[in-house]
């Protein structure tokens, strides 16, 4: 899905006011915000996105309100995952995976469900949780 410049002048906007306050909620763990951090395809450098997201057995549920060409999604795919902090607390997630509008709508819950459904929301993707880490052996 191609983004059209409005929607390009638009996210410009929003990354330069309301993200700014976002984020520093979602970093305090305040609201409904998560911040979600990536590492970007061409500079390398660590990025951080405020999002809404839902926390389900195994991940977290995105909805991609302005589609999936925003950068903290396109990061995210190039690198096979990122972090997540949740409530102030860091998870890692692996690459994104679709789910379907409904069971992307029922990972809301209410009331956000209804208001996703009467915004005719359905882009949703499954933000896993990353495998830990085995321990390394001592090989005994």
């Amino acid at each position: 899905m191609a983004m059209g410049r409005f929607t390009r002048g638009w996210l410009t906007f929003i990354k330069h006011t309301l993200n700014h306050v976002t984020l520093g909620m979602a970093r305090r763990g305040l609201g409904p915000f998560a911040v979600m951090r990536t590492v970007g395809r061409k500079s390398g450098r660590t990025y951080e996105t405020p999002l809404i997201l839902a926390r389900v057995p195994g991940g977290f549920v995105a909805e991609l309100t302005y589609g999936d060409e925003v950068n903290w999604y396109r990061n995210l795919i190039a690198a096979g995952g990122g972090t997540v902090v949740w409530k102030r607390r860091e998870v890692d997630v692996g690459a994104p995976r679709p789910m379907t509008a409904d069971a992307g709508l029922r990972a809301f819950g209410p009331p956000a469900e209804w208001i996703l459904r009467l915004l005719h929301r359905g882009e949703f993707r499954l933000l896993p949780d990353a495998p830990v880490p085995a321990a390394p052996s001592d090989g005994r």
